[in-house]
């Protein structure tokens, strides 16, 4: 059972988005940390630079998760993100193989996407003062009406239809191990694990940023969150969030 997180959960039918009523709700009110906002459908689910989160009505887990993590320097507050990825991955392998983390904030089986985390943090000095960490995760839906290049649920995999409110549960529990890891400072730990989660590493792939294609292998994630990429012909690159594509 978690510890901190789910220590307390808010269900909701329908609304804007989970982040949006978390911020609010951090705004009006004294909320516990580990506190979970979960709903059955967004109107404007929210993912990385405005980006739309589609989910149809009660299939899938869309909710938001409250931090306080006041001992995190800000310059290492990817560690959080990578907190969540771990414990969104610890889910998915418990019925799916060959799940990974795509930098800086999908997870995949596969070459499809299955889940997206957006985290939204709240800075004093040089410190969090408190962070909400959205995720959506596709587990029954079957059925994409977006753009979106690559969606898939996990029901493609298991051929049957999962309860999302159980799924949450664990869902809690697995994101609590890593964030009690991270509280006690077993950063380490955390790295060689998001490390080697890490979608394309260590794999020869062909990536774009400003000065065209190439052919190159991910190396890692440094402390402040970029992406590192090692040319096959050139020293290593560093990238953050959008300045470079995965081909």
């Amino acid at each position: 059972m978690a510890e901190i997180i789910g220590i307390k959960i808010i269900k909701l039918d329908e609304i804007d988005s989970t982040n949006n009523y978390t911020s609010k709700l951090l705004a009006n009110s004294n909320v516990i940390e580990g506190t979970v906002v979960v709903a059955k459908a967004q109107s404007s689910g929210r993912g990385q630079l405005s980006n739309q989160w589609e989910s149809e009505y009660g299939k899938n887990i869309l909710a938001s998760f409250v931090f306080y993590p006041k001992f995190l320097p800000v310059q290492q507050q990817f560690l959080l993100s990578k907190v969540i990825a771990l414990g969104v991955r610890d889910l998915l392998t418990l019925f799916v193989d060959k799940v990974k983390v795509k930098w800086p904030n999908d997870i995949y089986i596969g070459n499809k996407k299955v889940a997206g985390i957006l985290i939204e943090n709240s800075i004093m000095g040089h410190t969090l003062e408190s962070s909400i960490a959205g995720v959506g995760i596709n587990i029954n839906q079957t059925v994409f009406l977006s753009d979106a290049p690559n969606p898939v649920s996990l029901i493609y995999s298991l051929k049957k239809e999962l309860d999302c409110s159980e799924l949450l549960l664990v869902l809690c529990e697995c994101i609590d191990k890593w964030y009690s890891l991270l509280s006690q400072g077993n950063v380490k730990m955390i790295n060689e694990n998001y490390h080697d989660s890490l979608y394309q590493r260590g794999i020869v792939s062909t990536y774009r940023d400003k000065n065209g294609e190439y052919e190159g292998m991910i190396e890692g994630v440094n402390a402040i969150g970029q992406l590192q990429i090692k040319p096959l012909s050139a020293p290593l690159k560093t990238y953050h969030f959008k300045e470079v594509e995965f081909l």
